[in-house]
């Protein structure tokens, strides 16, 4: 038979426990949790989180010979109205003929030694590597070498994935010419001098390292038919076209004007 000493120890021990309870729960509230194994899938991956962030990547507008990083969104209605302005100036006319086209005569591929003068030309690098360093982040070279890009992280424009990239992998990066190669030789760079040619495929202004797939579904597309999936930056794309076009005097087709127009809100 349980006596009245008995009762009290056992409420003290049961306010004890209930104590020793409540300051557990305390402490791991305001820890966070920072000694419990996170699970496995609880949360957004370190690729989503990066990509919202939106990295480096520059507003066109604002990057006009193409020598800073990315492809970043147009959003404000003063810069939407600026886009539309640009865009207004590019020319237009029918898309030629794709007779006697070659990508051999824009010159090999990526030559450091275009006549023309565009920005990162002739500085010991090849073109290739140096769009990879302009708008990879985390970059590392081959031993002995400040050129040759061995791994980087790439923010997307044209997806908005980030993509951790190995050499080893080389074509899931992809270096795109906004305005491709066949469809300038349409628009008239087929009566050009071949320097020149070199030149527009050589231009950063051009080029922008993008997926891979996203880079071979485009083909020779121009913003009529093909735009990025990434719906934040048809602007900035269409935007970086124009300027493009504008730089070398080269018109686009009435449809595409249209709808680079319509990205920025015309």
């Amino acid at each position: 038979m349980r006596t009245e000493r008995d009762t009290r120890r056992g409420g003290r021990s049961r306010r004890a426990l209930l104590a020793s309870a409540t300051l557990l729960a305390t402490g791991l509230a305001l820890t966070g949790c920072e000694n419990l194994a996170p699970p496995s899938d609880g949360g957004p991956s370190d690729s989503a989180a990066a990509t919202a962030g939106g990295g480096r990547a520059v507003n066109p507008l604002d990057n006009p010979d193409g020598t800073k990083p990315g492809l970043a969104a147009v959003t404000s209605p003063a810069d939407r109205a600026r886009a539309r302005s640009l865009i207004e100036k590019v020319a237009t006319k029918g898309r030629g003929p794709k007779t006697g086209y070659d990508r051999d005569k824009f010159g090999y591929a990526w030559m450091d030694s275009v006549p023309g003068g565009v920005p990162f030309a002739h500085n010991g690098c090849d073109t290739r590597n140096d769009l990879l360093k302009r708008d990879g982040e985390q970059v590392r070279f081959r031993t002995g070498s400040n050129c040759v890009v061995i791994s980087m992280t790439l923010r997307d424009p044209y997806t908005g994935k980030t993509i951790s990239w190995r050499k080893s992998r080389a074509t899931a990066v992809q270096i795109d010419h906004v305005m491709p190669l066949s469809y300038d030789w349409q628009m008239g760079a087929s009566r050009w001098p071949k320097g020149k040619r070199e030149d527009i495929a050589n231009d950063p202004l051009n080029l922008i390292p993008v997926d891979g797939p996203a880079n071979g579904a485009k083909g020779d597309s121009g913003p009529a038919t093909w735009l990025p999936p990434n719906k934040r930056i048809r602007c900035a794309y269409s935007v970086r076209f124009a300027q493009v076009s504008l730089k070398y005097d080269l018109p686009v087709t009435a449809a595409d004007k249209r709808m680079m127009l319509k990205q920025c809100g015309g």
